[in-house]
């Protein structure tokens, strides 16, 4: 932030011109050590003080305050002092003899000292800047800039107006503090032209600044936050920055810069490994109800179990002197790793219920989110969050306040929608945006399954109201003509009322502007469709060609994203091969600076289409790289974490199948032993009404096995022997359909063992899936890439594999016990 040199400017002014005219009342102020001695020359002179003895007084004050920690500071006492008014009010009084960048710092330093904004002091110097916006240098213009955004005021006219002259000047500011600043503050008004160029400035300037200062690329990075956009070369300029400077920051500084990376999903391994170090060396010296939090927060989602439970040991010791803000945000930290630490979340949730009064709108959703995901039990408390999330809703204009109100209120026990709150969802829905639409429709369905009085009809308050979210959503998509902004509402959307109502006009819309989609959208639109699981020839075809075209402005982390949709829903584009060899070629000139979870997604992404890079292969193979990778999953959070070690093994798994020349080991046999013991395989009853009908059509029981594990641990619902002749022939043991009381199936200890066995000349293992809805994509019966990779692996392990679509047994066609076992005779004997 920008540091004042009150006393040098007062010295400045009161000597330029070469004559030195001895300033009695400046000398006092001037050697003042303390805010008591200041306050009594204040007292003392009250007649004699000018406009510059003011500006030197208040920013003597702010330098006393910024040197102390930040429990030191003792601004309810200056701001409660007799003379702290009298400076107020000479400051109000004398606002039209100060200079310009005298008056931005004593707006800057009063807002700093906690003068209410709506103060009239506040407001004449805010007046008084407005009047003279258009002369202030750079300099003074980007401190008024966080004056308003202090203010909330980043939307207001006064905002726009500024945001104009940054767009004139750009070219002219040549300090990264006063560009950055500027990004900051007028990153909600900045048009994405205007956007752009803030880019391009950055990333000359981040060249040319001292590389011990971080503010600014962390700036940037919030600027990259605030817009939700991220681009990737200057992302990593400024990690790079913030990696040399680990080792010199606090532990606020850094959660800071983990909560931007984690809002951009940039897990970047080398900063969050150099982060971790550096909070570890801190915890012995953070050990006050200050600092403390900020550890808790930004090292407990990375700390080993044996190091969370110290951490979480200390919050318990200092949770009663933790402030209200602090509070919310352990609570944060211990939802995000899923904390059953009972004393502790006691402990924090009392000091959220006696600040309740205090807290602003988002933040009483974001506790009730929070309590309800750490399962919290007080019903107490939860019925005062209820009635506290109704008054705030009905008295909120914000679209996106009342959307999330909404949707924490959906989660707490409430059979009726209250008719205020259907009020204020009715006057604000014409104003949402599509994933705001999708919000209050997951909202309305939890009510309509939740209301006592639904039965067979819906109540007409329901209807009318999704009528509504219908008619919204059709009318925004039909009137977009620029799929940027599409796409931006589309980034979270998800749900079944989406994809019921909405996603078919998504797809004429998004192919009505297929044109507009470039290098700088094409990873957008390709993971929308992969959310949706949406197969859609025109779109992919479109995203190959302008991937080929714009290979050279696509990032090469961007791969992973692009692909997605190709290998995850099984689509080979028109130009196939070149699609793919542009793509592998593009990011294999850069595969060591690639983070190694996200070289293992990306291996495992090819893998299912049946590439198989050779040097990815053996980069992905080989010690150095393992090792690293095992380094950084320790920090990774632990979804992301179990879902990185499940790709590798498949990964693994994929590479000893489809490519037995690379001669890479299978080493994954304890970590599937580990994971079936852990997570056995629920039965459905159709799989049950399988079983029994195979048993007939095979002659017998023991002529079928169950929930076997082949080797390379796949597990194949039914398996069955056919000799030369087509003819089952019985295992050696009867094989029942064991199924625990909790639905899950047990696994046969001697699967493996069996499977292993040498089979009579000419006959053949033949395994039968039966593939769910979720082997297809939503839109049709066509089969997505996993479930045609797994066929694959099968038929090389030497299985013929006979697959059940769940649209074709589910049939009206197979309504029949003879229907279903003519099918089953057809596709196993055949």
């Amino acid at each position: 932030m920008f540091r004042l040199r009150s006393v040098n400017s007062c010295l400045r002014r009161l000597l330029h011109g070469g004559t030195v005219c001895r300033d009695q009342v400046l000398e006092q102020l001037q050697v003042c050590s303390a805010e008591g001695q200041l306050f009594d020359v204040v007292g003392k002179n009250k007649a004699k003080l000018t406009v510059n003895h003011v500006s030197c007084a208040v920013g003597m004050l702010w330098q006393f305050q910024r040197e102390k920690p930040q429990l030191l500071r003792t601004v309810e006492l200056i701001k409660s002092h007799p003379q702290f008014l009298t400076l107020r009010v000479l400051a109000e009084n004398k606002i039209a003899l100060m200079e310009d960048f005298m008056l931005v710092d004593m707006l800057y330093i009063f807002l700093r000292l906690y003068v209410d904004p709506h103060d009239s002091l506040i407001q004449q110097l805010v007046s008084e800047a407005w009047l003279r916006i258009d002369r202030f240098p750079m300099t003074s213009l980007s401190k008024f800039a966080i004056c308003l955004t202090d203010q909330q005021l980043q939307h207001s006219p006064l905002m726009g107006h500024i945001t104009n002259i940054v767009d004139k000047k750009l070219s002219s500011i040549d300090d990264a503090r006063i560009l950055t600043t500027f990004m900051i503050s007028t990153s909600s008004l900045a048009s994405s032209r205007l956007r752009d160029a803030f880019i391009r400035r950055a990333d000359n300037l981040l060249d040319t600044m001292d590389h011990l200062s971080y503010n600014n690329p962390r700036r940037v990075v919030q600027f990259m936050r605030n817009i939700k956009y991220v681009h990737r070369p200057l992302l990593e300029k400024c990690n790079q920055i913030l990696l040399c400077n680990v080792p010199r920051m606090d532990a606020e500084n850094i959660g800071i810069i983990l909560g931007l990376y984690q809002s951009l999903q940039f897990n970047n391994c080398d900063f969050r490994l150099a982060a971790k170090q550096r909070l570890i060396e801190l915890i012995d010296s953070t050990t006050d109800a200050l600092s403390f939090p900020k550890l808790f927060v930004a090292l407990a989602p990375m700390a080993s179990p044996d190091m969370r439970e110290g951490l979480e040991n200390t919050a318990f010791l200092l949770a009663d002197e933790l402030s209200a803000q602090q509070a919310v945000a352990v609570a944060e930290a211990l939802e995000e790793i899923q904390s059953r630490n009972l004393s502790l979340l006691n402990k924090i949730a009392s000091v959220i219920q006696r600040n309740l009064h205090i807290y602003k709108p988002m933040e009483v959703a974001r506790i009730t989110r929070t309590l309800y995901l750490l399962q919290y039990q007080n019903p107490e408390l939860f019925t005062k969050l209820k009635d506290m999330l109704v008054k705030l809703l009905q008295r909120s204009v914000f679209p996106s306040e009342v959307t999330m109100l909404i949707r924490v209120l959906s989660t707490l026990p409430c059979p009726q929608l209250d008719e205020g709150v259907k009020s204020r969802v009715e006057a604000v829905v014409t104003q949402c945006n599509l994933n705001e639409l999708n919000t209050i429709s997951f909202a309305v369905a939890k009510w309509i399954r939740n209301d006592p009085s639904y039965s067979h009809n819906t109540p007409s308050r329901y209807v009318r109201l999704l009528q509504t979210l219908n008619q919204c959503g059709h009318k925004r998509l039909q009137t977009a003509d620029r799929i940027d902004l599409v796409l931006e509402e589309l980034r979270y959307v998800t749900g079944e009322w989406f994809e019921e109502m909405l996603l078919q006009e998504t797809m004429v819309t998004l192919q009505r502007m297929m044109d507009q989609i470039n290098g700088t959208n094409v990873l957008e639109v390709a993971l929308f469709l992969t959310r949706m699981n949406h197969l859609c020839p025109p779109l992919m075809d479109r995203i190959a060609s302008v991937a080929i075209k714009d290979i050279d402005k696509i990032h090469y982390s961007a791969i992973y994203t692009i692909l997605l949709p190709f290998t995850v829903l099984n689509y080979d584009p028109a130009i196939s091969d070149e699609f793919y060899e542009v793509c592998i070629q593009h990011f294999t000139a850069h595969i060591k600076s690639f983070d190694p979870h996200m070289l293992v997604l990306l291996a495992y992404t090819l893998a299912v289409a049946d590439y198989f890079p050779e040097e990815l292969v053996r980069e992905i193979f080989s010690i150095d790289f393992l090792r690293k990778l095992d380094s950084q999953l320790e920090t990774l959070p632990d979804s992301l974490n179990m879902r990185t070690r499940l790709r590798l093994m498949e990964l693994n798994r994929a590479v000893c199948l489809g490519c037995p020349e690379f001669q890479v080991p299978w080493f994954h046999d304890l970590y599937c032993q580990q994971i079936q013991k852990n997570g056995n395989v629920t039965v459905s009853p159709v799989q049950q009404q399988i079983h029994k009908m195979l048993a007939e059509v095979l002659g017998g029981i023991n002529c079928v096995r169950v929930a076997v594990v082949t080797p390379y641990f796949y597990t194949v619902d039914f398996e069955c022997i056919l000799d030369k002749h087509l003819r089952p022939l019985p295992y050696s043991n009867l094989s029942t359909l064991q199924i625990s009381e909790q639905g899950k199936v047990q696994w046969e200890t001697s699967s493996l063992e069996n499977v292993t066995h040498e089979l009579p000349a000419g006959a053949q293992r033949v395994v039968v899936d039966f593939l769910d809805s979720k082997c297809f994509c939503k839109n049709s019966h066509h089969m997505k890439g996993a479930t045609l990779m797994r066929k694959r692996h099968l038929e090389i392990l030497g299985y013929r594999v006979v697959q059940i679509p769940h649209f074709e047994w589910n049939s009206m066609e197979l309504s029949t016990q003879d229907a279903w076992k003519n099918y089953l005779q057809k596709k196993i004997f055949t």
